[in-house]
């Protein structure tokens, strides 16, 4: 007997239930039915046949659902059956309830292949092509061959604007099977993965390739390139230079892949390269044209700070700013505009560089040929500033005429100073023409002609022993340049600055900037040079000096300074002098020290070097003092002890001012004594 045989537990135990219900009788007459006809056999065969054909056509959720239902229901209707009436032929379980079709085995094994081939083998996390076979306005529907269809945001499809249906795209399994039941697929993943090999190959095999231009950034703008967002330059979107990006965003384009850094993933693309080639031809066949002093017209393509790229149709040139106007100008803008028609002449090309040097200026006449043949050497002519430097000012005469003004020529003074100190840009001056060259096509010219020489009679309103008043301009180590007026210089020595101080810079005496008394000491009206002197306003103390401080005369001083050398000393009258080292020990051994109040021995006086030699050791050794003559020298004697009664009677803190009228009445009554003599 024939049962379900998809559950081989349920057929044997249903088998064995109703077998243990049959009769001997009854089951040698089922052996007779059995075995009565040629055709029941055949037909049992056939029906043991189509049993996997008929098992493999169900689907496994109806068994799984119905299992339990049909065998219960079988087996209460076998066993009635079987106690009614018996059973004259076999009874197919398979086909129990179901259209019966009866197939052979090799048409069970067609139908089988053909069923199989329908389906692919689909795993996840893998790349596959699949077909278009929907598209509404928000997704696309993707057939891989599974036994159901994938969706698709459109976005990620976006660069492909003619996608329809019956298209073949790459699509990324993500997931068989979602909680929905859903195929999930995703065309962006699949691009990526691939991406790198297809740009790669693209860059190697020079291919053109389609990208979707999705923004503008810094510089240039951003495609989407196989799904890898990808940069194009500015000036690689088009040979002409672009001024707005935006026109771009959101349209696809043609590329070629220029650069790839690997490390940092970048991708560089280029439109301009596509079309360069064509555009290389008709350069070479523009250029084999071209003769110096061609008259052509052009668009103007480009403006910088250094000149303008002209359009000659298909090949570029360059004006240099120096050659867009004889006039001197500060940017091309002011002679030209983007896109403005003009026409230049070709001043020189390179065949191999391809480069070919414009000019707009060489179209007019030179602004010197129309120059006034009547202008010459002393002439006043009047400009405009239009360029200064440190070394002087060029003046705009007219229009690509031009000259400059040193700054020697701007002002009569000496001092060293700047073209900025006396002009500006815009400025209009007057000056007189010194220099006149037309061959060259140069001028010079000065300011300074213009107002009288003030050196002009300098020994009549400068002469020797004049005293004035001057401006302190400028230091060196050798004295103080001064200003007595515009254009009028000396210089004070730094001799001459004080007759009794010894003064290493001239800033420990002055200022810059700080008025002066001078005195005119010499004129060198030839090489315009003024000799000054400061101290020589007063007379000179060290006549006087030089009775004051006699030598082993004992005066009384103040330590200034204490170096290895010696000690500097204020002596009285502002007069200083110097103790050497080994003249500096006190009485208890103990050297001087800075502010010591003590009394020193003159050992040495010099006049014309301004020197006095001192000696405090001198003091405590108790040394007698030299003899002297008494009858020839008693005069001498009287002079050294008024002079002496004079220091004596002065402070440590009295000037040569305080004392000018006691210096004068000595000198005098020197002077009265010698005569009497």
């Amino acid at each position: 007997m024939i049962l379900l045989d998809w559950d081989k537990g349920i057929y044997h135990r249903v088998s064995t239930d109703i077998k243990s219900h049959m009769s001997e009788e009854q089951k040698k007459d089922e052996k007779a039915v059995e075995n009565s006809t040629e055709n029941q056999e055949v037909k049992q065969d056939e029906v043991s046949e189509t049993k996997e054909e008929a098992v493999a056509e169900v689907k496994e959720e109806v068994v799984a659902k119905v299992k339990e239902e049909v065998v219960a229901e079988v087996k209460e209707e076998v066993v009635a059956e079987v106690k009614e009436e018996k059973v004259e032929e076999a009874f197919d379980w398979d086909s129990f309830g179901k259209k019966q079709e009866v197939y052979s085995k090799k048409d069970r094994e067609k139908l089988e292949s053909t069923y199989s081939n329908t389906l692919k083998s689909v795993n996840e996390n893998e790349v596959i092509d699949g077909i278009v076979v929907g598209k509404n306005n928000r997704e696309v529907i993707v057939n891989i061959g599974f036994k159901s269809d994938g969706v698709i945001s459109l976005s990620e499809l976006r660069y492909k604007s003619d996608l329809k249906v019956g298209d073949t795209i790459e699509v990324y399994v993500e997931s068989q099977e979602d909680l929905s039941g859903q195929l999930i697929l995703s065309h962006k993943k699949a691009r990526i993965l691939r991406s790198w090999d297809r740009v790669n190959a693209a860059h190697d095999n020079d291919e053109i390739i389609t990208g979707f231009v999705k923004s503008r950034t810094k510089g240039g703008l951003i495609a989407d390139v196989f799904g890898i967002e990808s940069f194009l330059p500015g000036s690689q979107i088009d040979v002409k230079p672009i001024r707005d990006y935006d026109i771009y965003v959101g349209k696809n384009m043609e590329f070629k892949v220029v650069k790839i850094n690997h490390e940092f993933k970048n991708v560089v693309v280029s439109h301009k390269a596509l079309i360069e080639d064509e555009l290389e031809a008709q350069k070479i066949e523009i250029i084999a044209k071209l003769e110096k002093g061609q008259v052509l017209e052009g668009i103007v393509k480009n403006i910088t700070s250094y000149g303008v790229f002209i359009d000659l149709g298909g090949v570029d040139g360059l004006i240099h700013i120096t050659d867009l106007s004889w006039g001197r100008i500060n940017h091309p803008e002011e002679v030209v505009t983007l896109d403005e028609k003009i026409n230049v002449v070709i001043l020189d090309f390179d065949e191999n560089k391809k480069r070919i040097a414009l000019g707009l200026k060489q179209l007019t006449a030179h602004p010197w040929d129309a120059l006034n043949t009547e202008l010459k050497i002393g002439d006043k002519v009047k400009g405009k500033v239009v360029v200064i430097a440190d070394y002087g000012a060029f003046i705009e005469i007219q229009p690509g005429v031009e000259g400059l003004i040193h700054v020697s020529e701007m002002s009569w003074s000496q001092h060293l100073r700047t073209a900025h100190d006396f002009v500006k840009i815009g400025d209009e001056v007057e000056a007189i023409i010194i220099t006149l060259d037309r061959e060259e096509r140069k001028m010079s010219l000065g300011m300074k002609q213009l107002i009288p020489d003030p050196w002009t009679d300098i020994k009549g309103r400068y002469p020797v022993a004049s005293k004035h008043k001057a401006t302190v301009r400028n230091f060196t180590n050798f004295g103080i340049f001064v200003e007595l007026e515009e254009g009028v210089d000396g210089l004070i020595h730094i001799s001459d600055l004080s007759w009794s101080k010894k003064i290493k810079h001239p800033a420990e005496f002055t200022k810059i900037g700080e008025e002066l008394e001078v005195v005119v000491m010499d004129v060198d009206e030839e090489n315009r040079r003024l000799s000054l002197g400061h101290k020589q306003l007063e007379e000179n103390p060290w006549d006087v000096f030089e009775t004051v401080f006699e030598i082993n005369s004992i005066q009384k001083g103040t330590v200034l300074t204490v170096s290895d050398k010696g000690a500097v000393v204020s002596l009285p009258y502002g007069v200083e002098g110097f103790a050497p080292s080994r003249h500096i020990k006190k009485e208890d051994k103990s050297n001087m020290k800075v502010d010591d109040v003590l009394e020193f021995k003159v050992i040495e006086f010099s006049k014309e070097n301004k020197k006095i030699i001192l000696s405090h050791t001198f003091i405590w050794k108790d040394e007698k003092p030299e003899k002297t003559e008494s009858e020839s020298k008693k005069p001498a004697k009287a002079k050294r002890a008024s002079a002496k009664k004079v220091a004596e009677s002065s402070s440590d803190s009295t000037t040569l001012g305080d004392i000018a009228g006691e210096l004068g009445a000595l000198k005098t009554a020197m002077e009265k004594s010698e005569k009497k003599k």
